[in-house]
């Protein structure tokens, strides 16, 4: 473990000098996602410092969410400039690269498990770091800690609805808080265990749960991307425990809003069978007067 000493703390400037790392897995794995955003290319081309923008927060957005919970300068990572001529590269290659060479090279599934599995090895650090230095300055601050730690992890996810309005679209049902991807639950699930670790109350070093995470956070992602499933191995889990805690399955069915619906009103299906009623009656007198 380069980045952790005997104590298994992590250097935070060791963390500083891997962000070129950092800003190549997470903007090649972006551009190597089996279904494309619509209309990125079309922004690159129209629009390409908004393009340049997102691509910008996908690498970044984690550490500018974590300044923002502690209070520290937004844009201090921007004073690195290798990392942003690398993820400014990088975005460059992806959507101007004549004939989309480097786009169908990252594209090719045994090249994308490779920087997928690194962009996993990356987040499950970020998130160790994250930790170790919200408890830095909250010695005792359990909630800011894993909040921190969730943020290093899935900040890009979290920070989707502002990628949008960069882009011009505005979807606030896309809302990651409400519609959780499998690595933002593995971020907070995560955050949960390294802060329990780093608070003594998980008794096993920093350096064994980082390589057991590790390897699971990778193991996982790399199936997922393998076999293109959208699903999550904690599915399984949620489904056992959120009927005992919450009273409903996780992704269960849930109310339907009846907009414009009087509360306590009739359900729907007696509105169907009073409107059947209402046919067949119509189409009796219709007959008579036929008949008639």
């Amino acid at each position: 473990m380069g980045h952790l000493d005997e104590e298994g703390h992590c250097h935070p400037k060791a963390w500083r000098r891997c962000g070129a790392r950092c800003a190549l897995g997470t903007l090649v794995t972006v551009a190597a996602a089996p279904c494309p955003r619509p209309g990125a290319v079309e922004l690159s081309r129209r629009h390409p410092v908004a393009s340049w923008l997102c691509a910008m927060l996908h690498c970044f957005g984690s550490y500018i969410l974590a300044d923002l919970l502690l209070g520290e300068p937004l844009i201090d990572y921007f004073s690195n400039n290798s990392s942003i001529l690398l993820a400014s590269a990088v975005w460059y290659l992806i959507f101007f690269c004549p004939l989309d060479l480097f786009y169908k090279c990252v594209c090719f599934l045994p090249v994308k498990l490779i920087f997928v599995a690194m962009k996993e090895v990356v987040r499950v650090r970020k998130i160790a770091v994250g930790i170790h230095h919200a408890h830095h300055h909250y010695h005792h601050g359990w909630f800011i800690m894993i909040a921190t730690g969730w943020v290093k992890g899935s900040g890009v996810a979290l920070l989707s609805n502002v990628e949008q309005l960069l882009r011009g679209v505005w979807k606030p049902e896309t809302n990651e808080i409400l519609h959780m991807s499998f690595p933002t639950k593995a971020s907070l699930y995560g955050a949960i265990l390294f802060t329990l670790q780093q608070t003594r109350w998980l008794p096993v070093s920093k350096a064994s749960l980082i390589f057991i995470f590790t390897m699971f956070m990778v193991s996982c992602k790399v199936f997922l991307t393998a076999t293109h499933s959208h699903s999550s191995p904690f599915d399984v889990l949620e489904a056992y425990v959120c009927p005992v805690l919450f009273g409903t399955g996780s992704g269960g069915d849930h109310p339907q809003d009846n907009h414009g619906a009087w509360p306590g009103g009739p359900p729907s299906g007696a509105l169907a069978t009073k409107s059947k009623e209402e046919l067949s009656e119509g189409s009796r007198k219709k007959k008579t007067k036929k008949a008639d």
